[in-house]
């Protein structure tokens, strides 16, 4: 992967990018969250992203935190357009015994959450966010070799140029580095639906 590619939205002060590896470690008080049932509006979470126009394409990369231990302590992949349109998936930890699987669409200005609780053993997963034009896919994988569908999503804003990355945060009073390794950009994995044809 190029990271020369990549820009920061939000450069956190600790991280170390190598050749195949970036490292953030996260501020407290760090997140992405848009009004829906808190009614707050969260939008300093550090996201590393590159531009893209092609329309069809998948992104994947391995997640590790080995350090997350408060509540919400997250690290995913993201694609953020700006500040009311943005879609995340991360594990977000909750507790000793389990944590969220999840993700987050947020469409003019308004968060969803989407979760499943797995056990707190849990230190790294992998992501795959695909593309098929303003329509997108997100799985995950435990060995980054079979991946399951989390969820498929429409962005509103998701046409022509977009951004996706990576990002990592700590929305209450926490601190973790997040490890971020074996980032790759394929040919979209996400096939064409082949049942019911679309109405005329």
């Amino acid at each position: 992967m190029d990271f020369s590619r990549f820009q920061w939205t939000r450069k956190p002060e600790n991280y170390k990018i190598s050749d195949n590896r970036i490292e953030i470690t996260t501020k407290p008080h760090t997140d992405l969250w848009q009004r829906t049932y808190y009614h707050f509006r969260n939008d300093n979470a550090p996201v590393f992203q590159m531009e893209t126009e092609e329309k069809y394409f998948s992104f994947t990369v391995k997640t590790s935190f080995e350090e997350s231990h408060h509540r919400f302590d997250q690290c995913g992949i993201v694609m953020y357009l700006d500040s009311e349109n943005w879609l995340k998936a991360s594990i977000e930890y909750e507790n000793d015994e389990y944590q969220h699987l999840g993700s987050v669409v947020t469409n003019n200005g308004y968060s969803d959450w989407a979760t499943t609780e797995i056990n707190a053993s849990v230190k790294s997963m992998w992501y795959r966010f695909s593309r098929r034009e303003d329509d997108y896919c997100v799985e995950c994988s435990s060995d980054g070799e079979k991946f399951s569908q989390m969820r498929i999503c429409h962005m509103f804003r998701g046409e022509g140029k977009i951004r996706f990355g990576i990002y990592a945060c700590s929305p209450e009073d926490s601190s973790f580095t997040a490890v971020f390794s074996d980032m790759r950009l394929t040919e979209c994995q996400w096939k064409a639906h082949d049942g019911q044809q679309p109405d005329e």
